[in-house]
């Protein structure tokens, strides 16, 4: 794993999304294409915002996938992630490719069953993610299941990451955020070839403490990015100040 801390928010974006564009440009060159994960939620803003204006993409050889989706929400609703990444990402670009995104409202067992054949036909070169603030990726809480081979499930959602949802200003109460979610799953994600994982923010400082101090264990599901190759993760000196010795 390879640690970077910025100043803020705005610099720590700059910094991921120029490295993932090094890297989605280095899989064009090398394959013609390339197969990129993107994560939803306010810590990619300005990542993602860096990724949009980085030149020399040629985005008709890249194919998206995204890490999670609510359950029975729909693709209208402020929190859905189809939604974020259309109008934060899709709609400002040239077309992609293909982008394949979670359709939260479809029956969840088809859908995840869809996206996992499709994913097995595009392995990931670069994944774009974040580390919620129980340590989940994506929306794998803890006790996270670090076994499954399947491409994506079906998740049930604990308190304190529905909170978060609901601090970030996504619902207007806890009782509103959904209790369930198709997400990517830990090894799917493992496996990408590349990982961008961008954390801003003091409310993350305890769980990057954790994924970086911690054993690594499905209790903290972030703390198993220090077993991947070529990780890549970009703090902010806020979700670092937990941190006295960088390992």
């Amino acid at each position: 794993m390879t640690i970077n801390i910025k100043e803020d928010p705005i610099a720590l974006g700059i910094s991921s999304g120029k490295k993932a564009a090094d890297l989605i440009r280095e899989s064009i060159k090398e394959k013609g294409s390339a197969n990129i994960i993107l994560a939803t939620g306010t810590s990619q803003f300005e990542t993602l915002n860096q990724l949009i204006i980085e030149r020399e993409i040629d985005w008709s050889k890249v194919t998206l996938f995204h890490l999670d989706e609510y359950l029975d929400l729909p693709a209208t609703h402020p929190a859905s992630f189809r939604k974020y990444i259309r109008e934060r990402f899709l709609e400002k670009l040239s077309p992609l490719k293909a982008a394949h995104l979670i359709d939260g409202e479809a029956g969840a067992d088809q859908e995840c069953k869809r996206l996992g054949q499709l994913i097995k036909k595009n392995p990931v070169d670069v994944a774009l993610i974040g580390i919620g603030e129980n340590g989940h990726l994506a929306f794998n809480d803890p006790p996270a299941d670090f076994n499954t081979d399947e491409a994506f499930i079906t998740v049930s959602m604990d308190e304190q990451c529905r909170r978060q949802q609901m601090n970030e200003g996504w619902f207007g109460s806890l009782s509103a955020v959904p209790e369930k979610a198709i997400s990517m799953s830990i090894k799917q994600i493992m496996i990408s070839r590349h990982i961008i994982c961008s954390v801003p923010g003091l409310r993350k400082a305890a769980a990057v403490r954790d994924c970086l101090t911690m054993e690594v264990s499905n209790l903290c599901p972030a703390s198993i990015l220090r077993n991947h190759l070529s990780c890549f993760l970009f703090m902010d000196t806020a979700a670092a100040s937990l941190i006295s010795v960088l390992p």
